[in-house]
């Protein structure tokens, strides 16, 4: 049991004195000015420090169907050990770095909204979050500094106060603009394009008016009024409201702007005289705190018009009007995001052209790529995390494939099924179809991903399977369980009322249950026919036969000592498992001897596995040949012998080791698979 000096400990060690020292730090403007001419990046304003901090975290790039591609590492979580990670949207995260770039470089998209559009659930908001996310623990780092500054004045009675910039302006604001140019200039003549330090607008109202009373006091002499300010370290913070701002819409009647750009204080008016000093006033609204950072409006086509009116100067001309005071410059990245049905009311409003002129819309759409929306699930749905209830293999990938199904359109090319087009999708090969085919398809079916079902709806039917009373009972879950969740929900879900769309998802459901069935047939045929002896002496038997046959010589028969001619029941019971036809035999036997003799060229010996069709094809021989010793059909009707069930048991430890099921899944999997075989006897015995 730990104890309290072993639990202060941990908390000693997991923390940094010098730290937390480098995070408050606090010194003169001269001090300051000497920390930016040695490392300009202080100054660098919001848009150069999200595209700074995205490519803090690295990247990575590949080629995906003969397409350049990059992986930027930021996005798969690296703070928060992969919580918020973003699985298969790597074109769409490309698009919204290169807004970043563009914005850094001050190309014009500083000047503009990014609004993230997609379906629900296609992770809009939780781009947004890890940007937030990422934006605080970047100005945590040395690599990610800024600073702002505090005013150490004394008031009427003479007593020392400090009142902290409330915008937490960045401190070479405090340099008039006149000599700021020159200022500029001499700190980035050295400096490449994109890393410049650019610092526009004037200081807040209450800055601006303390600046002014003191310059006024100390008659113009700028020098003095630096010696009232106390430069210090920004650390940004969504909890404590510094850099980072989150809006959500209300209703109309709760809704008012003073949200967004602050409110008169009444408690001090009677103390300052006046509604209009800023000093009676609360910098407090979301674009005020969201200054130097970013601010993220939840649903922002839902937003009251006034609002939108507000935003368009937020964005174009970088500025603010809080009541009674001039237009306000600000520094912040604006994001938004909203769905489709908001989207479609914004292009038909005429009155909303100015606000679409001033929006960069980025389309975040659900993956059409299997394994990474497998990947989303697995974060949730694994060992770690799902104790007590064993996951059946495939019933993630099964729910997956559902998903991504019911996103992807009809082929329309001839001879290519839904299936097959999805597994092009995920990489697969299938005869006659190449990379540019895949290019064809998606450029035939440009919308794809913006529709179909969310990963929300398929995250709730996975739970209710694990809570079935099914899985507490059986301590697992399977495919069919997740399946049976899924078209149960249909009939009740929210989103979806067009019947015929329900009709559509259960068919693909059907699709999904004859893919199963396949890959569990395959299963069971491989865990059946994994005696390594046997498919050894089947596979230099057949080669045997192969050499003498096109070598035209005879087989000796070991038993007899006779030579005979080679074995073409054999050799064609073999070939026919991978579809080898009559006409077609002799060139295989050739390419297969031809292979061995590479690898004797080599010095490399021969191994069956070497080769995947003929792997697969002697397989398949020897499940065939073991199938009727096992009488696995006879599982179904539980009359089983000794012999059988021991057979029967090696096979279900086969499953366990290979394929990742445990007792109760083997079990289940193994009498779903004799009834399959089963029903196909009686089919044949019908016939």
């Amino acid at each position: 049991m730990a104890t309290s000096e072993e639990i202060f400990a941990l908390v000693t060690e997991n923390l940094s004195r010098d730290r937390f020292r480098e995070q408050h730090w606090e010194g003169s403007v001269s001090e300051y000015l000497d920390k930016v001419t040695k490392h300009p990046r202080l100054a660098r304003n919001a848009f150069q420090r999200v595209y700074d901090m995205i490519m803090h975290f690295g990247h990575e790039r590949y080629t995906w169907m003969r397409e350049e591609m990059i992986r930027y590492e930021f996005f798969a979580d690296p703070i928060d050990h992969g919580a918020d990670a973003i699985y298969g949207l790597d074109r769409a995260l490309m698009n919204l770095v290169d807004f970043f770039k563009s914005a850094s470089h001050q190309y014009g998209t500083e000047r503009r909204i990014l609004l993230l559009h997609g379906p629900v659930g296609s992770s809009k908001s939780t781009i947004a979050r890890l940007l937030k996310k990422g934006l605080e623990r970047y100005s945590t780092l040395e690599e990610g500094a800024l600073y702002t500054f505090s005013w150490h004045v004394q008031d009427e009675n003479g007593k020392d106060i400090v009142c902290p910039c409330p915008m937490h302006e960045e401190p070479l604001k405090l340099i008039p603009i006149d000599a700021r140019r020159a200022v500029l200039a001499k700190i980035n003549e050295d400096l490449p394009e994109g890393e410049q330090v650019l610092v526009d607008g004037a200081l807040d109202p209450f800055c601006r008016k303390m600046f002014d009373d003191l310059l006024l006091k100390y008659d113009g002499e700028w020098q003095k009024v630096m010696e009232h300010i106390r430069v210090r370290r920004l650390v940004l913070s969504e909890k404590d409201r510094v850099g980072i701002g989150t809006f959500q819409p209300k209703d109309e009647k709760n809704q008012d702007s003073t949200e967004l750009t602050g409110d008169i204080n009444y408690r001090k008016i009677a103390e300052y005289g006046s509604d209009s000093d800023p000093r009676a006033f609360n910098f407090d609204g979301e674009l005020n705190i969201a200054n130097r950072g970013l601010i993220e409006f939840i649903e922002v086509l839902k937003l009251d018009v006034a609002f939108l009116y507000d935003l368009l100067g937020a964005s174009q001309e970088h500025v603010i009007k809080p009541k009674k005071f001039a237009q306000t410059h600000i520094d912040e990245v604006i994001i938004g995001h909203t769905n489709e049905p908001e989207y479609k009311k914004l292009q038909s409003n005429d009155l909303m052209e100015a606000f679409r002129d001033r929006t960069i819309k980025i389309d975040i759409p659900y993956n059409t790529r299997l394994d990474d929306e497998i990947a989303i699930y697995e974060k949730d749905f694994n060992k770690e995390r799902i104790r007590g209830i064993h996951i059946a293999p495939h019933t993630i990938e099964m729910a997956a494939m559902w998903a991504a199904l019911t996103r992807i359109d009809e082929p329309k090319k001839a001879g290519l099924t839904l299936m097959q087009k999805l597994k092009l999708y995920n990489g697969k090969s299938i005869p006659n179809f190449t990379e540019d085919s895949v290019k064809e398809l998606r450029a035939e079916a440009p919308r794809e991903g913006m529709q179909g079902i969310s990963p929300r709806y398929i995250q709730d039917k996975l739970s209710n399977a694990l809570v079935s009373d099914q899985a507490i009972q059986e301590k697992c879950i399977n495919p069919f369980m997740v399946m049976n969740e899924l078209e149960g929900g249909l009939a009740h879900h929210s989103l979806i009322t067009d019947e015929e769309l329900k009709t559509r998802y259960r068919e693909l459901l059907g699709t999904v249950r004859e893919e199963y069935e396949d890959i569990l047939k395959s299963e069971v045929q491989r865990a059946i026919s994994a005696d390594e002896d046997a498919i050894t002496r089947l596979a230099s038997n057949y080669i045997e036969n192969v050499r003498a046959y096109t070598q035209h010589e005879k087989v000796r028969n070991k038993y007899t000592g006779r030579d005979e001619e080679p074995d073409e029941r054999l050799m064609r019971s073999i070939e026919e498992k991978i579809d080898i036809p009559e006409s077609r035999k002799d060139d295989f036997r050739q390419e297969i001897m031809n292979y061995i003799g590479s690898l004797s060229l080599e010095g490399k010996k021969f191994e069956y596995h070497t080769n995947a069709r003929l792997h697969k094809a002697l397989e398949l021989k020897l499940f065939e040949d073991q199938r009727d010793t096992i009488k696995l059909k006879n599982v179904v009707s539980g009359v089983v012998d000794d012999e059988t069930q021991a057979k029967i048991d090696v096979v279900k430890q086969r499953l366990i080791k290979y394929f990742g099921y445990n007792e109760t899944s083997a079990t289940d999997v193994l009498n779903y698979v004799a009834s399959i075989f089963a029903r196909g006897d009686t089919k044949q015995k019908e016939e």
